[in-house]
């Protein structure tokens, strides 16, 4: 199959084709990714972004890690949990949307260009890590979770928001339905239609929440747990580094 992936299919690449593909489109979505990404969550994204904040149990002066951070709309609800006190870092892949994470107010978070597979932090420095709507498009899911359970210190919180397929049928039928044309053509208003038809069409494809609560159990997460948003169309998983 790799020999025959285009551009226009990068939610059937895989490994180092899909970081790349991934990235560059990304790089070219970063200028209308917060508009797009409002439309597309009914603009309720940063409400469930807060309470997966809200999960990590943070206290003033911990230190809070985002990972795969995109335009840093998970920056703020960790800053305010944290407080001035407390330590934020964000980082990702894709430099243009760091450079929309920059002119963010507020959240005053140190940022960073890095991959999630290989956080450039040493072991058991942060007492919470999150992902939101990113663990979806690395290339290695098991290793993702390696890395943030890793970089975790004892005790310390993992919390994932992305994309779900709603367990009821008739539910997860018109979802599919509305998502399918709804998100491409969103997209396409905003001039770029093959960009955003990777998000239903890799949704599609993710792993069931299962498969990812046992990826997360296998890197060594206890106390994993799952909620449903959206009826179930966004789901939140969350894990605990043993003491």
């Amino acid at each position: 199959m790799g020999s025959t992936q285009t551009p226009e299919k990068i939610w059937l690449a895989e490994g180092a084709q899909k970081r790349a593909s991934v990235q560059t489109m990304f790089s070219q979505i970063a200028p209308s990714y917060d508009r797009v990404n409002g439309l597309v969550s009914l603009f309720s994204h940063r409400r469930w972004r807060a309470a997966a904040a809200r999960a990590l149990r943070l206290k003033p002066g911990d230190r809070a890690l985002d990972a795969c951070c995109g335009t840093g709309d998970f920056l703020l609800p960790l800053r305010l949990a944290v407080t001035e006190s407390g330590r934020v870092v964000g980082f990702d892949f894709c430099a243009p949307m760091l450079d929309r994470a920059v002119t963010k107010p507020r959240h005053g978070a140190s940022l960073a260009l890095a991959d999630a597979c290989a956080i450039p932090f040493r072991s058991s420095t942060f007492d919470s890590v999150s992902v939101g709507w990113g663990i979806r498009n690395v290339p290695d899911v098991d290793l993702a979770h390696r890395e943030a359970f890793r970089v975790l210190r004892p005790g310390g919180r993992f919390v994932s928001v992305d994309m779900a397929r709603a367990k009821f049928g008739p539910v997860r039928w018109i979802s599919d339905q509305v998502f399918n044309r709804l998100v491409p053509l969103i997209g396409g208003l905003f001039g770029n239609r093959q960009a955003y038809t990777y998000l239903p069409e890799s949704t599609a494809r993710f792993m069931t929440r299962e498969e990812l609560t046992q990826s997360m159990r296998s890197a060594g997460f206890i106390d994993v747990t799952t909620r449903d948003f959206m009826f179930g169309n966004i789901c939140m998983h969350l894990g605990r580094k043993p003491e």
